[in-house]
C-alpha cells in the first residue's frame, strides 16, 4: 500500500497546510508548474517526490523533471505530463503517448480544474488536482490524497487549501 499525495501548479506558492495533509502520505507527486527550483527542494526535504516540469517552470526545474514521467507503483503503471487534456480530450500528442504507454492511472496539470473520471475507452484512471497556488483563475486551491493498494485505488479525497 502506498499512500499519495498529488499538488499541482503552485506556481511559486506553497501552503504550509501541504505538509499537514501530506504528512501520512509516502510520496508527493507534482503535476508541473511548480514556479520555482525552491518549491521542489522543499517538498523532496519532505518526502519522496516525483514530478514533471509545466509550461511556466525554467531550466532549474527542467534540468530535474522530465515533460513526461512514467514509472510504475505497486501493481500501476503511471503516467504524468503537465498538458495533457482529460478523457475524452486529451491533446492530440498526449493522447497518442497514452494509447501507446497503456498505463492505468494518467495524471495532469495545467488545466486548474480539479478532475478525477476515468477513461472507459483507454481503461485508465485520470486524475488532475487543479491548483494548489495563488495564480490563476481558480476560486478555490485544491489537492487530491489517494491510496495504491497493489493494483487498486482506495480512499480517494479531495483536499480544498481556501480560497485563492
Amino acid at each position: 500500500m502506498t499512500r499519495i499525495g498529488l499538488i499541482s501548479d503552485t506556481h511559486n506558492f506553497l501552503d504550509e497546510q501541504v505538509f499537514q495533509y501530506f504528512d501520512k502520505c509516502d510520496e508527493v507527486w507534482h503535476a508541473g508548474d511548480f514556479g520555482t527550483v525552491g518549491i521542489a527542494e522543499q517538498l523532496h526535504a519532505f518526502k519522496p517526490l516525483r514530478g514533471v516540469y509545466g509550461n511556466i517552470d525554467g531550466a532549474d526545474i527542467r534540468s530535474q523533471f522530465g515533460e513526461i514521467a512514467t514509472f510504475t507503483i505497486e501493481n500501476v503503471k503511471v503516467m504524468m505530463k503537465h498538458i495533457g487534456g482529460y478523457p475524452p480530450k486529451y491533446n492530440t500528442e498526449t493522447k497518442k503517448q497514452v494509447i501507446a504507454e497503456k498505463p492505468q492511472l494518467f495524471i495532469s496539470g495545467h488545466s486548474h480544474i480539479l478532475k478525477v473520471m476515468y477513461d472507459e475507452d483507454l481503461r485508465c484512471l485520470h486524475m488532475n488536482p487543479g491548483a494548489a497556488g495563488k495564480q490563476g483563475w481558480q476560486k478555490v486551491r485544491t489537492l487530491i490524497r489517494f491510496v495504491i493498494d497493489g493494483s487498486n485505488f482506495k480512499d480517494c479525497e479531495v483536499i480544498e487549501l481556501g480560497k485563492k
